[in-house]
């Protein structure tokens, strides 16, 4: 089974935009955050202890709080569901709720997956880093949540060496 998805953006091509509510009720949009680097992770579920030790890891990363980048979580779980997960653990980014997974399946972040042998549908935890011009710089397309944020502040390190001085 490939963990490559079809639907999933290629490094250097523009990400698609997209326009989901957070837990108040606010829209966002990729548009909004142009000029910075995004940490788009994508999750099964609030308050489950995968998702739970990724949301804080990304809470506590000082490289990532230092490189500025906007951090968003985004899962099938409602506003009440996404409210009672931040509060909980104080997560100060958004949780983006997208109902009925379209946009998840967009980028190929809903389908099928392998988990413990058995075959199921569902959300796939991963993670998207898109830089300042709204390009994909690097996916995570089968996230290990240990280290996790570390990888994708190594990333950022990586991209602004690249792209060289503002």
């Amino acid at each position: 089974m490939s963990d490559a998805s079809p639907a999933s953006p290629q490094p250097g091509q523009p990400f698609p935009d997209f326009a989901l509510p957070d837990a108040q009720g606010q829209t966002h949009r990729l548009s909004d955050y142009a000029g910075r680097y995004v940490v788009l992770y994508v999750y099964p579920k609030d308050d489950t202890p995968g998702c739970t030790k990724e949301a804080c890891d990304f809470r506590d990363n000082a490289l990532l709080r230092g490189h500025g980048a906007a951090i968003l979580g985004v899962s099938a779980d409602d506003a009440e569901s996404h409210t009672k997960f931040a509060e909980k653990y104080s997560l100060p980014f958004p949780l983006l709720s997208d109902d009925g997974a379209a946009f998840l399946r967009q980028i190929g972040s809903y389908g099928t997956k392998n988990m413990y042998g058995k075959v199921t549908e569902g959300i796939k935890r991963q993670t998207f880093l898109i830089g300042p011009d709204g390009a994909l710089v690097k996916s995570w397309l089968a996230v290990k949540v240990d280290g996790h944020a570390d990888h994708v502040a190594a990333a950022i390190d990586k991209d602004r060496a690249a792209r060289g001085p503002a």
